[in-house]
């Protein structure tokens, strides 16, 4: 059996200049990090001729075609992956929470296949060929961020060329910040769960039809990315919390999608409460919402008093990797 074990991640600084839409004629670029929550996903051959397919559903299917969950699918299809074969997934967070995913569903599975297949592939191609099979196989209106952060882990910058070459560097840090960000960067579930596609359509749609007041967003989302890599490179948190609460001033202005009153008033409740930042983690909708705290404990009680449950974490420095090879 194999099983593999891919990060989930946080969006730093610069979230949605990594969409086709606006790097394509602009140029994007992004931090992200991965962090100590995982999806698995275990690959192993049967001796029954079908497709044996658990995840949130079970399918079993004896063609390939008829396989209903699109990442599978064509994934399976692309490396031409006979029956007999039964595929699982698990996850310490469910879907839907604006943590990638998708993406690293998709880059834990092509991990499994190469294994499976005996055959090596870097990490660049990897993220890539996941980039492969959402943004050009199945069409879905999003980002490389998800599919390049569960590959490389690490806290880590992309800048992502007009051709859609992405090119990967890490956030040269030093471990004092390292340890300051993982101490007080908090993180709180608001309860709702969506559809990053769904909340990703406006942006691309407005985008590709040069709405002045989207790309102006994105330009200054950008330019913000560039003054968080700044600030968290010179050790200076703070900075990187001040410029955090204005990314998430100007991210949910861009579409109606991104928020709704309740974590607006959750927001300012933890805003007033011990923290010095915070942003909705993800495209938007639902999913974590995450503050920089000069005072964990008053936010902490504020947010339990809300009924938000807080989920721990550090940062991964692996990427997705092969756990298990029997």
């Amino acid at each position: 059996m194999i099983i593999t074990r891919t990060p989930l991640r946080i969006s730093i600084g610069g979230g949605g200049t990594d969409l086709p839409s606006y790097y394509q004629r602009f140029g994007g670029f992004l931090i992200s990090g991965a962090i100590n929550r995982y999806i698995y996903i275990a690959l192993h051959r049967t001796f029954v001729n079908n497709y044996i397919i658990k995840y949130s559903q079970m399918e079993t299917v004896e063609n390939l075609a008829d396989i209903k969950h699109p990442i599978v699918r064509e994934a399976f299809r692309l490396h031409d992956v006979k029956p007999y074969i039964e595929m699982a997934s698990m996850a310490d967070i469910p879907a839907g929470t604006g943590l990638g995913s998708s993406g690293a569903f998709n880059v834990g599975l092509l991990r499994a296949i190469y294994a499976l297949k005996r055959e090596h592939i870097t990490t660049q191609a990897l993220a890539e060929e996941a980039c492969h099979i959402e943004l050009d196989l199945l069409k879905e209106p999003i980002g490389k961020q998800d599919q390049y952060i569960a590959a490389f882990g690490g806290l880590t910058c992309m800048e992502f060329q007009k051709d859609g070459t992405v090119n990967v560097s890490p956030l040269r840090i030093t471990t004092d910040t390292l340890n300051d960000l993982e101490d007080n960067l908090l993180m709180f579930f608001t309860n709702y769960s969506r559809s990053a596609s769904n909340v990703l359509k406006d942006q691309k749609t407005r985008s590709e039809k040069d709405d002045k007041a989207m790309l102006d967003n994105l330009h200054f989302v950008k330019d913000l990315g560039y003054s968080i890599k700044k600030a968290l490179e010179a050790g200076d948190t703070h900075e990187f919390a001040r410029l955090m609460h204005q990314h998430w001033l100007h991210k949910k202005e861009r579409s109606q999608g991104i928020s709704n009153e309740q974590i607006n008033r959750w927001y300012d409740i933890g805003y007033g409460s011990g923290a010095l930042g915070g942003k909705l983690i993800g495209a938007g909708g639902g999913g974590f919402l995450m503050f920089y705290a000069h005072d964990r404990a008053a936010l902490r009680r504020a947010m339990a008093k809300e009924g938000l449950i807080e989920v721990r974490f550090a940062f991964d420095h692996e990427g997705s990797m092969v756990v298990n090879r029997d």
